[in-house]
């Protein structure tokens, strides 16, 4: 598969990447966790500090209009990039996390005793927990889709436990523990048929898949610009509008207000009803800088350059011997969770970050999934379109080296 993106060129864009650890030069293999920032976003940043640093959709003088300005239009980047049909079903929030507690509180009043939910046995624990909550809170059954050995879902028994009393399903895009694509389009359309509302976390997706939320007809998508080359502390939660009507605001404060006096307070409408309080201004504009250099790559180059990385890492590492490789779905993002026999994950992790390798080791907040291994965690190493093949052949060359020092 042939792809067009300049290594060299790409990787001066991004600073970090020059550096050292430890004495060797750096190897970032940890951007399932967060990628790294080019330049021409480190810039904007630097840029909304220095020039027009202000308050937002308040003020009436130029440097708040500014800042408005520049902020909404970020929006509307984010909204053309997903394709949302409205610009206010783009709620700015601070992350994943946040957009999916933001779903899940306004559910609570949707939601009653003998109703279902469902999640999926491959969810990062954000996209877990405060389903449970709610379940607790309403009275509402949490049920889960399981797994298959080569990590990917069992969409028969997923057919089973749809039903009318369902009333919600969630599950990733793609799993941050182990790359596999979900079907989502399949599991859209089926909750849909059932009356169903489907929130669909895309944080692993987003850097790789660029989402159409019309084309999948989603109800709920949730990312977050750290992913995607953006800062940290700003994520989006797409919803459609008519959910997004119905649902409660998820806090209370300045900016989420129509009225307010002590008898009565009216909502703002979309989208500054959930977006109580000054919002990381500096964030969301920095987040749209970064969609526009991903889609200045393009994603089928990012996509296919990625594949390539993967496919050449899979072969290199399974050639060190005793290595079991978690996630074998043909249908992956460019990640390998793997464990050599014997030894445990961190030991391995810890000698390579000597050697200026950075991995992440552990259950990677998804402990169901290690659970049915069973096995205490993996080591994940997780590329992007600035990754090269040298750097692999250097990450291979280490692990060759801890396996030998821990045998």
């Amino acid at each position: 598969m042939s792809h067009q993106i300049d290594i060299e060129k790409v990787r001066a864009d991004f600073p970090i990447l020059s550096r050292k650890v430890n004495g060797h030069p750096l190897v970032y293999f940890d951007n399932a966790a967060t990628s790294q920032t080019p330049k021409v976003v480190i810039d904007a940043i630097v840029e909304y500090y220095e020039q027009y640093n202000a308050n937002i959709h308040r003020g009436v003088h130029s440097l708040s209009q500014e800042a408005t300005d520049a902020y909404e239009q970020a929006r509307e980047t984010l909204r053309a990039h997903f394709n949302a049909a409205k610009k206010e079903e783009i709620i700015f929030t601070s992350g994943t996390t946040h957009g999916i507690n933001l779903v899940a509180n306004g559910f609570a009043s949707q939601l009653k005793a003998g109703d279902e939910v469902i999640v999926s046995a491959l969810e990062h624990h954000s996209n877990i927990v405060p389903w449970q909550m709610l379940c607790e809170k309403t009275g509402a059954q949490l049920k889960v889709i399981p797994m298959t050995n080569s990590g990917e879902l069992a969409m028969d028994a997923f057919h089973e436990l749809l039903s009318d009393k369902t009333k919600l399903v969630f599950v990733n895009h793609v799993s941050n523990a182990l790359g596999t694509i979900n079907p989502i389009e399949t599991i859209i359309s089926e909750a849909h048929k059932k009356g169903a509302a489907v929130l669909i976390d895309g944080a692993q997706a987003a850097p790789h898949i660029k989402a159409d939320v019309q084309a999948l007809d989603v109800d709920f998508y949730v990312v977050s610009g750290h992913k995607m080359c953006g800062p940290t502390g700003v994520g989006v939660l797409y919803g459609k509008e008519e959910w997004l009507i119905k649902l409660p605001p998820y806090q209370g404060g300045g900016e989420m207000i129509d009225q307010v006096t002590f008898e009565k307070t009216t909502y703002a409408g979309l989208p500054h009803k959930f977006e109580a309080g000054t919002p990381n201004i500096c964030g969301g504009i920095a987040f749209g800088k970064a969609i526009e250099y991903l889609n200045g790559l393009g994603f089928e180059n990012i996509a296919a350059y990625e594949h390539e990385l993967l496919t050449y890492a899979t072969e290199q590492l399974l050639a060190v011997g005793d290595v079991m490789i978690y996630g074998t779905s043909s249908e992956k993002t460019a990640v390998i969770s793997f464990n050599i026999e014997g030894i445990h994950p961190y030991d391995i992790g810890t000698i390579i970050d000597k050697l200026g390798i950075a991995v992440r080791t552990g259950h990677h907040c998804a402990q169901p999934i290690m659970d049915y291994y069973k096995i205490p965690g993996t080591v994940r190493a997780s590329f992007s379109f600035y990754n090269t093949k040298e750097e692999i052949d250097a990450f291979v060359q280490a692990v060759k080296r801890a396996k030998i020092m821990l045998s």
